[in-house]
Formats: C-alpha cells, structure tokens, sequence
C-alpha cells in the first residue's frame, strides 16, 4: 500500500480544477481533485507542471493550502508579474480546466496531531500557505496543542486568508506584523519581525516549541538567527524557504 501511494505521488496525473477564486488582489486560490489522491500530511507540496503548444514545459512547486481531512486538495499560489507559472494559475486557469501535478512531497516540514508541541510558526507573505493546513488540521483534530502564529505580511489587504484567520480557535493565537502599511488604529505590530518583535509575540525557548518558519530566503534566515539568538535549539527549529522575491516560483 505504502508503496503504490508512493508511486501515485511520484508520476504525474491531471487533476480537475473545481474552482479558482481570488484570495487577495495577488493571490489566488485553487481547489483541485487529483485523481487517487493517498493524502497528505500538513505542511507537504505538490508540483504543478504547464506544457505549452510547442512542448515547452514549466514546473513549480507549492505549499498544500488544505488539511488531510478536507474535501478537496487546495492550492494558494501568489501571481509574480514576471513569473512563467503563476500568473496562468491567476489569471488564466478555470473551473472545468485540467492541470497536471504530482505529489504529495515533503516529510521534514510536517506537523499534525500527535506529533507533540507547542507550535510557533512563523511566516512571512505566502509562506503562511503550509500553516493554513496545519492550523486547520488542529481544529479538524480537535487538538489542544498550544500554536501561535506570527505572519509577517506587508499590509491587511495581503493577508491570505484573513478571516479564517481572524476565527478564534482554542489554544491558537494569531499576530500579524505589518511592514508597509497599517490602518487607522493599527495596535499591533508595524515594520519587521526582529529580535525584539519575537521576544514580546513568539513563545520562550523554555517553552521549548516546535518552530516552523516558512517565507523568503532572507526573511528565514533573519527569524532562524534570531530564534537561535535568543535561545531557542536549532534542532528545534524547521525552515522552508523561496526566493528572494517572495513569490512561489
């Protein structure tokens, strides 16, 4: 069995889009049902390849938006204007379309119920994309583990999923940093996530936390640092890291 799910998620398939509506004004998403799906773990990928006309193919791979235990296989894919994938997947693709992947992958940057806590993930842009799965799995489990989410994003507008986000769960907690622009009012964090920022919002090295940071290269390896700087192990600590554009290409 476990082999043949392997082989499933290794070969290529055409999943049916079931819909594609507009999660901001950059980003998207896509509902999918890929035949003989085996599941997924949160915080796995799946490969989107395009072929064109004249053979030419391009292939990308993005974060599972959806839990194990939803309906259908869920994608949130960010349009970059010079990007050769994601603006089809924004602009172009629609329901009743075809769209080839393959997948689930990834094993190291996985969460779900049983596999211990607390949680402190950390996000930056659409690196929120793998903790939407896990946040939603927690609650489809009835988990209790202790999670906080920190999601660095450049303005409320931007915010992928904000009102799933502002839905209160027991034992989660949510803090948005805004970096660019904040509303009439804003109380809550403004400008980057640092040193100082984690210290007051992320959960203390005695907590001892499972830490998952997942955003552009430079934005990862700035929390990572200063996780560590400020006491947590870096056994403890899981990155998952795109380019420095933030997109998902």
């Amino acid at each position: 069995m476990a082999r043949a799910a392997l082989h499933r998620g290794l070969s290529w398939r055409s999943a049916a889009v079931l819909e594609v509506r507009p999660e901001t004004a950059r980003a998207s998403r896509l509902v999918l049902d890929p035949p003989d799906w085996p599941g997924h773990r949160p915080g796995q990928h799946l490969d989107v390849r395009l072929t064109a006309p004249d053979g030419y193919t391009a292939q990308r791979s993005y974060s599972i938006a959806s839990a194990p235990e939803a309906a259908h296989v869920e994608l949130i894919v960010d349009r970059l204007p010079d990007g050769e994938v994601s603006p089809y997947l924004t602009e172009v693709l629609r329901a009743g379309d075809e769209l080839e992947v393959r997948g689930p992958f990834g094993g190291w940057f996985v969460w779900q119920a049983g596999m211990g806590g607390p949680l402190q993930l950390i996000a930056g842009g659409s690196g929120v994309v793998p903790f939407l799965a896990m946040l939603d799995h927690h609650r489809a489990a009835g988990s209790d583990v202790p999670i906080r989410l920190l999601y660095s994003v450049r303005s409320q507008s931007e915010v992928i999923r904000r009102a799933r986000l502002a839905e209160p769960q027991p034992s989660v907690r949510v803090d948005l940093a805004l970096t660019r622009e904040a509303p009439p009012g804003w109380t809550g964090v403004t400008g980057r996530v640092d040193r100082t920022v984690l210290s007051q919002l992320a959960l203390p090295p005695e907590a001892e936390p499972q830490v998952f940071v997942c955003g552009p290269t430079g934005f990862v390896d700035a929390v990572a640092d200063a996780m560590i700087d400020l006491g947590h192990r870096s056994e403890k600590i899981k990155t998952e890291r795109f380019g420095a554009s933030g997109g998902t290409e």
